[in-house]
């Protein structure tokens, strides 16, 4: 499910327990503005003094400029972080930069240690013989030797991501560009990556797997049998979605031979999108959706000579359309295949090592829950690949462990109340290993390590640095390209020593992002956290108007998301959505979000899985028990003037908050929302929430649209027709539904737009001006004093 972008807020630097504390306000410089009136009415000239004149010109000239949605999408507070790749095992890495000479960006080398860049490949070699200009790059990899650039371009999105385009290659020393796969259509290879050795790339094409020799440029097919239910080298649409499964094939680390997936939707339900626009009549797109309770595609792993030949396919046990290969990796010493499997239920991951001449596949080791399994990526192998660095929830926290490779047996190397919130690397040379954590505080992270053989684990992020950290660890461990932000102040990169974190220089400060946002009117931020019973407190943040005065009572405007695919209470800079916020709280709203049970926040395996079979009931009662508590903290909050909004996962749960607690929200708008969970996939729901036989009430009680007909407030639907991922379907049903319960709501439909509803001209800015419209009209803004409220609302 998409997550949309979200705010983080401010919390001191020196707080090592969490507590509700105001953040800092803005400072602003002077904006232009007009003279102050010299005359009375009456047509008096008053003479004011030389110090009065200045005095109020400078307090009118200070007045900033407020936020607009124009300003918001206009690109004025955009920042950035500093692109750049490490290559090699060394410390150097490659990043693209506007020409110094002729036309398109150039590539630059630069070596991390002295700061000095080159030009590795100048912009006019990316112009392809008889073109006018150069190669639009969406991606590139350089061969093992560095003497070739595998260079991606004229990308088209395949569901979630563009992944098929066009491939070039460029002989570096040679300035030869060659366009690789062939005479096929144009923008229709996937994944092209080059071999070991250099010396031929494989590709897939039309759910086929490839070779292509570049010494002749001959192609090799490897598979024949791809079409419309058989996929080679690449996925459908649900493991794409929820198993971020894109590049299905990977390269034997000598280079002889592929493994691959093929994945095989036939029996698989097809799911139909109707596009009215696009032609004088409908067009019809087709595609294999399992919802919950339906048949799975079924998946296997085969291994194929790179020269071509027949295929040995992996003898997994378990019936493939009950079972989920997830992830597939090589092995070296002696080469092997490591190749994790899921059963429907996903509780528990099976971990198989296959010999890719024979197709034997052994148990190697077993990694259960009681509730669910999140598969992850952070495996790194060490020791000569004899131990592999694993996390896994087994003992009630994120632990990493060392799991031998002869045995299966698992050693703890990190130890208390600490979730290795995500392995970044592994130094042998120095015997330790780097991982994010935040045991302190659930809305920040920071950087870690521990020794590989176990032990205490350190921080390295400085303590007088909260907030949101991301590090990019270079080849031999030693630098990272360092990048923090915080709620209320954009991201800063520098470049970092390893372990000892010690700055070398600034990369990209995003002063003038910085300028922008301090002559902005100073609203106030603060993280908090409120106490709902039962020993549970929920983390949050909230953004208050710039006159804020606690006398008054001001209305609240919630985000809200509470699934277990993200959180929302982050302390870390938001982009657009924060932006769009912050004008909300200059307009007079105060915006508040809170995390409920069941986000993946760093406190706990408990924490996260107690609402297994239980989604939407639990984690809204949550969010009502919390907005109670705050009710009763602040008397500032007015308690007739409650709304509330959220995306996917977040509509779900604003349709579970106004349909359940219509005495405590007021207004809901509800984007991409799914209100009954029967419509979503097999492997997102029922993860969640176990198989829809085995869990009839769960599913019943936790979709919104069991609940309709208590919708008392004022509801906005907004969908987009083309939603491949949240089909339409549901808001077609939910509208079915209130209608038969004579409720009044608003919908708007966006034709042809996807889950993140942002295709065509205008669409985005388009979307937010109906949110901003809306609630303004429905949940007026602004303090009122006490006796201006409404009796009965509390």
């Amino acid at each position: 499910m998409t997550l949309p972008s979200l705010v983080r807020a401010e919390t001191p630097a020196a707080q090592p327990s969490f507590r509700a504390l105001p953040g800092a306000s803005f400072p602003f410089f002077p904006a232009r503005g007009s003279r102050p009136l010299r005359w009375l009415a009456t047509g008096l000239l008053i003479a004011f003094t030389s110090a009065d004149m200045r005095a109020q010109d400078e307090a009118t000239e200070a007045a900033p400029e407020p936020l607009t949605l124009d300003r918001v999408f206009s690109g004025e507070f955009n920042g950035g972080g500093y692109s750049a790749r490490w290559i090699g095992d060394g410390a150097e890495y490659v990043r693209f930069e506007t020409a110094r000479a002729g036309h398109g960006r150039d590539l630059m080398l630069y070596d991390a240690n002295s700061g000095e860049g080159r030009v590795l490949v100048p912009g006019h070699r990316f112009i392809p013989p008889g073109q006018g200009g150069p190669l639009n790059i969406d991606g590139h990899e350089f061969s093992t030797d560095r003497s070739k650039l595998l260079i991606y371009t004229n990308s088209r999105r395949v569901w979630r991501q563009n992944t098929r385009g066009d491939y070039w290659l460029l002989d570096i020393a040679a300035g030869m560009l060659t366009k690789l796969g062939g005479d096929g259509p144009p923008a229709t290879m996937m994944f092209a990556t080059f071999s070991p050795d250099g010396t031929r790339v494989a590709f897939v094409r039309a759910n086929n797997l490839y070779v292509q020799r570049l010494s002749d440029l001959s192609i090799t097919a490897l598979t024949t049998d791809g079409g419309a239910h058989l996929i080679n080298g690449t996925f459908d649409w649900v493991y794409e979605e929820e198993l971020s499964l894109r590049n299905g094939y990977r390269w034997s680390p000598n280079g002889h031979r592929i493994a691959f997936w093929q994945i095989d939707t036939t029996g698989v339900p097809e799911f139909v999108m109707i596009n009215d626009t696009d032609a004088l009549y409908p067009t019809l797109t087709r595609f294999a959706y399992p919802k919950t309770g339906q048949i799975n595609p079924a998946a296997r792993i085969g291994v194929v000579a790179a020269a071509g030949g027949p295929v040995r396919w992996m003898e997994i046990p378990g019936d493939p359309r009950d079972h989920y290969l997830a992830r597939l990796d090589w092995v070296e010493a002696p080469e092997e295949l490591m190749i994790q499997q899921l059963n429907r239920l996903q509780n528990t991951n099976q971990v198989y090592l296959a010999d890719p001449e024979t197709g034997a596949a052994k148990p190697w080791f077993s990694d259960p829950d009681a509730a669910w399994i999140d598969v992850r990526d952070d495996y790194r192998w060490f020791d000569d690949h004899r131990r592999l660095l694993w996390v896994s929830e087994r003992d009630g926290w994120l632990r990493a462990w060392a799991v031998s490779r002869k045995n299966g047996k698992f050693k703890p190397l990190t130890k208390g109340d600490l979730d290795v919130m995500e392995v970044l690397s592994v130094d042998e040379a120095d015997g330790r290993f780097y991982f994010y954590a935040s045991p302190e505080n659930a809305t920040q992270r920071y950087l870690y390590s521990a020794s590989i053989n176990g032990g205490k684990v350190t921080r390295l992020t400085p303590e007088d640095q909260p907030g949101w950290h991301s590090y990019s660890v270079s080849g031999d461990a030693r630098l990272a390209v360092h990048t923090r932000s915080r709620f209320a102040e954009p991201s800063a990169v520098d470049l970092v020593s390893l372990p000892g974190h010690e700055p070398l220089r600034v990369l990209e400060d995003n002063a003038k992002q910085r300028e922008k946002l301090a002559q902005l009117a100073p609203t106030t931020s603060e993280f908090f956290r409120v106490d709902i019973g039962d020993g549970v407190e929920l983390d949050g943040w909230c953004i208050k108007p710039p006159d804020f005065d606690e006398a008054k009572r001001y209305p609240v405007l919630f985000h809200v998301y509470g699934e277990p695919a993200g959180q929302t209470v982050l302390d870390r800079w938001g982009g657009r959505n924060a932006m769009w916020h912050r004008m909300l709280a200059e307009q007079g709203y105060v915006v508040i979000s809170l995390d409920n049970r069941g986000t993946p926040a760093p406190r706990g395996r408990e924490w996260r899985k107690c609402i297994y079979r239980q989604v939407g009931i639990l984690a809204s009662g949550d969010q009502a028990a919390g907005l109670r508590a705050l009710r009763e903290r602040w008397s500032w909050l007015d308690g007739s003037r409650v709304g509330i909004w959220g995306w996917s996962g977040g509509g779900s749960m604003t349709l579970n908050a106004v349909f359940r607690h219509p005495d405590l929200y007021h207004v809901g708008m509800a984007v991409a929302a799914v209100p009954n969970m029967r419509l979503y996939d097999t492997i997102y729901q029922e993860r969640y929430m176990g198989l829809p036989a085995d869990n009839v009430e769960g599913y019943r009680l936790g979709s919104p649209i069991t609940f309709a007909g208590q919708l008392e407030g004022d509801l906005l639907l907004v969908h987009g027709t083309g939603d491949d991922n949240v089909h339409y379907q549901g808001m077609e049903l939910l509208v079915d539904e209130l209608v038969a319960h004579g409720k009044p709501f608003t919908m708007m439909a966006y034709p042809n737009r996807s889950h993140g509803i942002g295709e065509g001209p205008g669409t985005s800015r388009h979307l937010y001006e109906l949110l901003t419209r809306f609630l303004k009209t429905h949940l007026p803004a602004g303090g009122r004093e006490p006796a201006a409220t409404p009796a009965g609302s509390e």
